[in-house]
């Protein structure tokens, strides 16, 4: 599969709102979806995660679930995104199918390094901008912390902008080497940017990139 270089992170006051929202971003044409529940049981997280599944196939889009890896494969996600403080990559490779992605949160050029070694498949760097999305930010880096990192980081792996990313931010962003941007606030207040977001993705010079199972480390 390629990866997506828009990733549309759900949000939300509630489960069904998340729901709601991640419907309205497929009609739209998301083409990949981050379903990230926060503080509810493993179990709710798995109700709400196979309704959201049900939704993104039926319009093919793409689906990742934060932090829940186990969830990820029970209900056969496309992958899972890991934040700083989850479960390590390694052992979620081990415990997925070989064709589910994980991806990574990152700040600085270790974390991504740390990453790349532990084998994911694209790698979330941020936070652009302040966003009330995280409860704990790391150091914003801004237009000046993406260029020096992607200027000293030598990879492959795709990297994924995020943290309070607008459509007018894309175009310098894409400038530093990044290969695409998740936004979470700015398509919920306004779906048919989704279309506007991936205009300005798809006619920048970053190639799509094709995604290969990996094997069990």
């Amino acid at each position: 599969m390629q990866l997506p270089s828009l990733h549309y992170i759900s949000q939300g006051e509630t489960p069904q709102e998340h729901l709601k929202n991640i419907k309205s971003a497929c009609t739209a044409g998301a083409a990949l979806v981050q379903l990230r529940l926060k503080n509810l049981s493993p179990k709710k997280v798995l109700k709400f995660a196979s309704e959201a599944k049900e939704i993104t196939d039926h319009y093919q889009t793409r689906l990742i679930i934060n932090d829940h890896y186990r969830i990820a494969k029970e209900i056969k996600a496309d992958g899972v995104h890991l934040g700083k403080t989850d479960t390590c990559p390694s052992i979620a490779r081990k415990y997925l199918e070989s064709w589910q992605i994980i991806g990574g949160t990152a700040n600085t050029i270790s974390d991504c390094n740390t990453l790349i070694a532990k084998g994911v498949d694209y790698i979330g760097v941020g936070p652009y901008h302040f966003t009330k999305t995280k409860e704990i930010l790391s150091p914003i880096l801004g237009l000046e912390g993406y260029v020096a990192l992607l200027k000293n980081l030598k990879t492959s792996i795709p990297i994924i902008a995020v943290g309070g990313i607008t459509l007018n931010d894309v175009p310098e962003i894409l400038k530093t080497g990044v290969y695409g941007v998740a936004v979470a606030t700015a398509i919920t207040n306004d779906f048919n940017t989704i279309t506007l977001f991936k205009k300005i993705l798809e006619n920048s010079d970053i190639e799509e990139q094709v995604w290969k199972p990996k094997q069990n480390l």
